[in-house]
């Protein structure tokens, strides 16, 4: 059976068997597809300025800094006391956040996040994705508003 087959359901629907390497096939054009399109689509954000992009400089900033709230914070141009004046804490508690002596709840995280522009899951301690059952990422884009 090298070829398709059509036929008709019990209830009258056209249908098409066909082998399945050929179904196989079309499934991975269809990913294709999608891969094209959505590449496409971030090319055109990137293109209208709509994300903001890390230099490979930047991503070994990332990854060399204490933690990613302190990479964020300093690429935004913040220091440790205007972050922590816009989310409504201390200083001291922001340098240990940022040390990785303490954390915060999620509602903190999220003010963080707001305020520097970034996805919640970008700045979560690894314990915490860990715990939420996700990994922690390469820093992630994030929208301009």
């Amino acid at each position: 059976m090298n070829k398709p087959v059509r036929t008709k359901t019990p209830a009258g629907e056209d249908i098409v068997i066909l082998p399945a390497t050929e179904f196989e096939r079309l499934v991975e054009m269809a990913e294709d597809g999608r891969d094209i399109r959505d590449a496409e689509e971030a090319l055109a954000e990137i293109a209208a300025g709509k994300v903001e992009l890390l230099s490979q400089a930047d991503v070994l900033a990332f990854l060399d800094a204490p933690s990613a709230i302190t990479f964020w914070r300093k690429r935004r141009g913040l220091t440790q006391s205007a972050l922590a004046a816009r989310v409504d804490i201390t200083q001291a508690y922001l340098a240990q956040i940022e040390g990785g002596k303490r954390t915060g709840d999620v509602q903190l995280y999220r003010r963080l996040a707001a305020v520097l522009n970034v996805d919640i899951e970008t700045i979560l301690p690894a314990d915490e994705t860990k715990a939420s059952g996700r990994r922690k990422a390469a820093p992630r884009r994030r929208r301009k508003a």
